[in-house]
């Protein structure tokens, strides 16, 4: 990530942003671009839950859960709103 990409986890409620890396382990990798979270995806963070974890994201149309430490993996860049 360089210094205008934030981490998925960061992202602002409501907020529109495109995946541009994705960090990790090589299965790790590869399992969330499984779930289509790949560079150039367009994400939207819906709401966290009360208590911070998981977080509920829009991908592709699909509403997704994930961990706050998985969603710090993924780098984005916010888009406009």
């Amino acid at each position: 990530m360089n210094a205008i990409d934030i981490p998925l986890d960061r992202l602002p409620p409501q907020q529109r942003a495109v995946i541009c890396a994705v960090d990790g382990e090589r299965t790790f990798r590869r399992r969330l671009m499984e779930f289509g979270f790949v560079p150039g995806a367009e994400v939207t963070l819906r709401t966290t839950s009360p208590v911070g974890d998981p977080l509920d994201v829009v991908l592709r149309g699909a509403r997704v859960s994930l961990r706050r430490r998985e969603a710090a993996s993924i780098g984005v860049r916010l888009l406009g709103p």
